[in-house]
């Protein structure tokens, strides 16, 4: 039976393999466990790491290290994905004050840990490392063993590390509760943040609606659409046209003339619906069906774009009008209907709904490809490009004057923000980053499960030791240094900037680069809200997060 004890004390592939699934399978299914209606989810992944590590339970060093930052990679590098065609708006819209919210908090922090450090004597390098286990701030460890390693010509201090083994576990936690105890002193209802979020959204207000309108403004009589929008510049498509004076239905080109009486089938938005009313007559009373029945020859169908021929291209450049007779009216894209603006770029997996006769739209159909069974082929080349590009950027160094080590994004960083320009700006250079949920979230779940197995792996050796001998202290502290900031900037952002209790949660776990308290945030929150706050203060918060790991260790050490 010797084979039973090399499978679980040896170091091949089959030890590393079976080590990795026990630790994960332990840490979701314990993870389910409610006490007090609160169950810590995928985190607890990092416990079942640390009690299989204590046992003394191995995996080789370099395989580790390979495993946790390549799982960190795909997690960042998913939630960019998913995150990234609202990261802008979300930055114009509050982004900058969420990044001022962030940067108080780091700044807190090391404040605290400053003041840690004078009052209890304990060295520098030593804090530093608490302090990065505080934050979960993996790349910041890195950074301030190597600034350390350099300062000291080539000497390290093992307990850098070990405070961020302490500190790292009861940090996760103590996120978690700082987002949890946010709820509870603001007696927070979840139904009602999210009716609100609702309602401040900007994607609310371009909601698509479609209207029936007689034309009754003399000034627009014997004027062609075309005329029409730049007399108004307001986002609107007039998909059919009822003209009163022969009762025929036309579909509506830039050279459509409107006349006195004229009923026209428009959508647009809900922010735009009063003035398009006001400005070409009156509201009446006719339901799409109607206009379907008055034409029996025309249709509306939605088509699905899966040709990655078509990714990028704007509307106009596909010519439909003139060459099929067929307009798009509206756009679904992840759910969301937009105007069919000309200038409006397209992309594969949209949804597009298309008026016109239908053998023209089987014509159109041809074209936008219609085939449900392409979108489900995932594109792993634009993963891999992204990743590639993602790590390039992690890697370049920045050096600042009297810093005398460069400063870098990391792996984590890196990814991140390559995922969040790629799923913007890709289309437009005709790079197919559509995956379907179910692959993001796949992606997404592995690489944090990935990381989290390999920090309580690496923690849980020197655990409890550390703890016995003292350490015990240190965790103490370390809660300090992740508390005080979360709570004191946490109830400022309620209070005084009124932020909405979703995105309060995604600046909690984003201002700690904490990818659980965004997994819990998720979760709990059920929309994407967290997950937009986190990506839009995480690039800056990595930065200080890594710059200040540095300063504090030159400047101290």
């Amino acid at each position: 039976m010797n084979w039973i004890t090399d499978l679980f004390t040896g170091e091949g592939v089959a030890h590393t393999v079976l080590l990795f699934a026990l630790v994960i399978a332990l840490g979701i299914s314990f993870g389910k466990i409610k006490i007090f209606g609160i169950s810590l989810g995928i985190t607890f992944v990092l416990f079942a790491g640390i009690l299989v590590g204590h046992l003394g339970l191995k995996v080789n060093h370099e395989i580790l290290h390979f495993m946790k930052e390549f799982g960190l990679i795909l997690f960042v590098y998913s939630i960019g994905l998913q995150v990234g065609p609202g990261f802008f708006s979300s930055f114009k819209k509050g982004g900058i004050t969420l990044n001022m919210l962030a940067v108080s908090i780091v700044l807190l922090g090391v404040i605290t840990t400053i003041i840690i450090h004078y009052v209890q004597g304990i060295p520098m390098q030593t804090m530093v490392g608490i302090m990065s286990g505080a934050v979960t701030n993996t790349p910041g460890l890195g950074a301030a063993q190597q600034a350390f390693f350099d300062a000291h010509n080539g000497v390290n201090d093992s307990s850098i590390a070990l405070g961020y083994a302490v500190a790292y576990p009861l940090a996760v936690v103590g996120i978690i509760g700082s987002i949890v105890l946010m709820r509870v002193i603001f007696k927070i209802k979840q139904d009602k943040e999210l009716e609100n979020l609702t309602q401040q959204s900007d994607q609310n207000k371009e909601m698509v609606e479609l209207i029936s309108v007689e034309v009754k403004n003399p000034s627009v009589y014997g004027k062609n659409i075309g005329n029409i929008h730049h007399l108004i510049n307001r986002k609107f498509v007039i998909s059919r046209v009822l003209h009163i004076n022969n009762k025929d239905v036309e579909i509506a080109s830039s050279k459509t003339v409107l006349n006195e009486g004229d009923r026209v089938y428009v959508a647009t938005t809900a922010i735009h619906k009063e003035a398009i009313q006001a400005f070409l007559g009156i509201p009446v009373s006719m339901e799409q069906k109607e206009w379907e029945l008055l034409d029996s020859q025309l249709v509306s169908r939605r088509i699905l774009i899966t040709k990655s021929g078509i990714n990028g291209k704007y509307i106009k450049e596909l010519k439909l009008r003139s060459s099929f007779g067929v307009n798009i009216t509206r756009v679904n894209r992840s759910g969301v209907d937009l105007i069919a603006d000309p200038g409006l770029p397209l992309q594969v997996g949209d949804r597009v709904t298309v008026v016109g006769d239908a053998n023209s739209i089987q014509s159109v159909e041809r074209i936008l490809g219609n085939q449900m069974k392409r979108l489900n082929e995932p594109n792993l080349v634009p993963i891999f490009i992204g990743i590639f590009l993602g790590v390039l950027l992690g890697s370049i160094p920045f050096a600042f004057p009297g810093i005398p080590q460069p400063v870098k994004l990391g792996l984590a960083g890196g990814p991140l923000i390559v995922a969040i320009l790629i799923s913007i700006f890709g289309p437009k250079y005709h790079l197919v980053t559509y995956t379907t949920m179910s692959a993001n979230l796949m992606l997404r779940e592995l690489g944090i499960c990935l990381f989290l197995a390999c920090v309580g792996i690496e923690a849980g050796e020197n655990f409890v030791s550390t703890i016995v001998n003292g350490g015990y202290a240190w965790v103490g502290l370390g809660f300090m240094i992740t508390v005080i900031p979360l709570l004191i900037v946490g109830i400022v952002g309620r209070l005084i900037f009124k932020l909405n209790y979703f995105t309060l949660m995604g600046l909690l776990a984003g201002s700690t680069t904490d990818p659980p308290a965004l997994a819990y945030s998720n979760a709990s929150a059920e929309n994407d809200a967290p997950a937009v706050a986190y990506a839009t203060v995480y690039p800056l918060t990595m930065f200080l997060r890594v710059l200040c790991a540095q300063l504090l260790i030159l400047f101290f050490c």
